[in-house]
């Protein structure tokens, strides 16, 4: 049993690398830079609201579940900006280190590669609401540092318009809140309207 704890306890430090991950996304209104690991958290909890307030039949489960792993890939791939040229191909690094991390001799965690496939191919009721909240958690973000991230990186308006376009089949409201707001960013001046 002690052999089989440390190994587990290997497979968590490894898990531990997602936290060394930053991203572009400012956290507290523009404090500093959001990591891999504090995401995929807040991405879980946003994942469990909005499952409980669009009251839908979602396995809260599940959804947590893919939650909490849908950025394990970026532990040896590292994060791909949202408006990256490489968006695209990413997902080809990150499968691997997912797998890699499944592999660990100390993971019990059977499904990471199954459920990692099932956020990435997005078919599933919970993969859809997470690719939704996941694309709006760094909108939100945006918002309440008044765009710094979209500074940062000269976005404009269309950009996250075609980023974020899927929402308006997977969730008409949310879409709309969505739409109010983008507005207002472009209002204020944090995102570009060309």
């Amino acid at each position: 049993m002690s052999h089989r704890i440390s190994e587990v306890s290997d497979f968590l430090f490894q898990l531990d690398a997602l936290k060394s991950v930053n991203r572009r996304t400012y956290i507290n209104g523009g404090e500093r830079l959001e990591n891999s690991a504090e995401h995929s958290w807040h991405l879980a909890m946003a994942c469990w609201a909005f499952a409980e307030l669009l009251a839908d039949s979602y396995d809260v489960q599940k959804l947590i579940k893919l939650a909490l792993l849908h950025d394990l890939g970026e532990i040896g791939a590292g994060d791909t900006f949202l408006y990256s040229s490489d968006r695209d191909k990413a997902h080809i690094k990150e499968r691997e280190s997912v797998k890699e991390l499944a592999a660990h001799p100390g993971n019990p965690l059977s499904s990471i590669v199954e459920l990692w496939e099932e956020q990435e191919a997005g078919n599933s009721k919970e993969a859809k609401l997470l690719k939704v909240i996941d694309r709006l958690l760094p909108f939100i973000h945006n918002m309440k540092s008044e765009g710094r991230a979209w500074k940062d990186h000269s976005i404009h308006k269309q950009q996250v318009l075609t980023m974020h376009q899927f929402i308006e089949n997977e969730s008409p409201e949310i879409y709309g809140w969505f739409l109010v707001n983008l507005e207002h960013a472009v209002e204020q001046g944090w995102l570009m309207a060309c």
